[in-house]
C-alpha cells in the first residue's frame, strides 16, 4: 500500500477557526448577485480576505464554521436540484493562472492514475478529516428526500467517488451515516455506515443525534476508498471499498474533496433547510506542496 505524506494543511488551530486557512478552497452559496441564474461562487481570495454571509456561511465566536442551505434557493448548475453551502478544494491556492478544471496543479489524482497525471496533477492520493454536528435537517417534504444532507464528498470530472450522507428522520432522535460510491459507468453503489439509507429505517440505537459532535476520515490510497466515523467513547466505524473496476484509474480523471452541506431535499416548503457547525477540516496529499 503507498504511503501518504501528510503534508497538512489545517483549516484549525486549537480547535478552533481563529487562525483559518481558507486559501485552499471555493465557497457554493445559495444566492444569486448576479443574476446569471446561478449560485454564487466565492474564490479563494475572497473566502480567506473573511467573506460571511448570513445565514448561509458564518463563523461563530469561537471562530467554527457554519454552513446553511435552505430547499428553496439558486444551484450551482442545471444538472442538479438541490441547495448547497459547500467548500470545493482548490490546491491553485488563488493562482488563477492555474485552471481549475482538469488535470492541472490545481486538482489531485489517484496513485493508480497514469504516470503522466500523477505529474501533472497537484498531489496524489488523499485524506479528508472533518470534526462537525449537524444541527438541523430537512423535516418537510416527500419521504423519500426529508432529512437527507451530503457533508462530504470526492468529486471528480463528472462523478464521485463518494458522497458522504447523514440522514435523521422526523420521527426519529437519531440519525444515521452512509455512503454512495459511483463508478465510471453502472450502478452507483451504497454502504450503510451507521443506521440505514431507507426512508422507513428503524432509528438507529447507535446513531447520531442533531447537535451531537463527531468526526469522519475520507482516505484514498490507490484503488482503496475508506470511510472512517470517530465519536469520543465509541468504537470507530470503518468501511473500506475497493475501487479497481470503478474506472478512476483511467488517464484524464481528477479528483477534489468538498465539505460542507449539500442539501438532498427539493421537495419540502421553501425555508426549510439543513444546517451544519464544521469546527475542523484537514486536508493532505501525496506530493502536495
Amino acid at each position: 500500500m503507498r504511503k501518504i505524506v501528510l503534508l497538512t494543511l489545517s483549516l484549525i488551530a486549537s480547535s478552533s477557526f481563529a487562525a483559518t486557512d481558507l486559501q485552499q478552497w471555493t465557497l457554493s452559496v445559495p444566492i444569486d448577485t448576479t443574476g446569471e441564474g446561478r449560485s454564487d461562487n466565492i474564490l479563494e481570495n475572497q473566502l480567506a480576505d473573511g467573506f460571511q454571509i448570513s445565514p448561509f456561511f458564518e463563523k461563530s465566536a469561537e471562530g467554527d464554521l457554519i454552513f446553511l442551505a435552505p430547499i428553496s434557493g439558486p444551484k450551482t448548475s442545471e444538472n442538479t436540484k438541490y441547495t448547497r453551502s459547500e467548500l470545493r478544494e482548490m490546491l491553485r491556492r488563488g493562482n488563477t493562472k492555474i485552471r481549475t478544471k482538469g488535470v492541472t496543479a490545481n486538482n489531485w489524482v489517484f496513485s493508480t492514475a497514469p504516470e503522466a497525471d500523477q505529474q501533472a496533477a497537484g498531489g496524489i492520493d488523499g485524506v479528508l478529516e472533518a470534526d462537525l454536528s449537524v444541527n438541523h435537517v430537512t423535516t418537510t417534504g416527500e419521504k423519500n428526500q426529508v432529512g437527507r444532507v451530503i457533508i462530504g464528498q470526492i468529486h471528480a470530472n463528472d462523478d464521485e467517488p463518494i458522497r458522504l450522507y447523514y440522514r435523521k428522520l422526523p420521527h426519529h432522535n437519531k440519525g444515521s451515516i452512509y455512503f454512495a460510491h459511483e463508478p465510471l459507468s453502472g450502478d452507483e453503489q451504497w454502504y450503510e455506515m451507521i443506521g440505514g439509507k431507507s426512508s422507513s429505517v428503524a432509528e438507529p440505537e447507535d446513531g447520531i443525534e442533531l447537535n451531537e459532535r463527531f468526526s469522519y476520515r475520507i482516505e484514498v490510497v490507490g484503488n482503496q476508498l475508506s470511510t472512517t466515523i470517530i465519536r469520543n467513547g465509541k468504537p470507530d466505524i470503518n468501511k473500506t471499498i475497493d475501487m479497481s473496476k470503478s474506472g478512476y484509474d483511467q488517464g484524464g480523471q481528477y479528483m477534489y474533496f468538498k465539505a460542507g452541506v449539500y442539501n438532498q431535499n427539493s421537495t419540502g416548503l421553501a425555508k426549510d433547510y439543513v444546517k451544519a457547525t464544521f469546527y475542523r477540516i484537514d486536508v493532505s496529499h501525496e506530493r502536495y506542496q
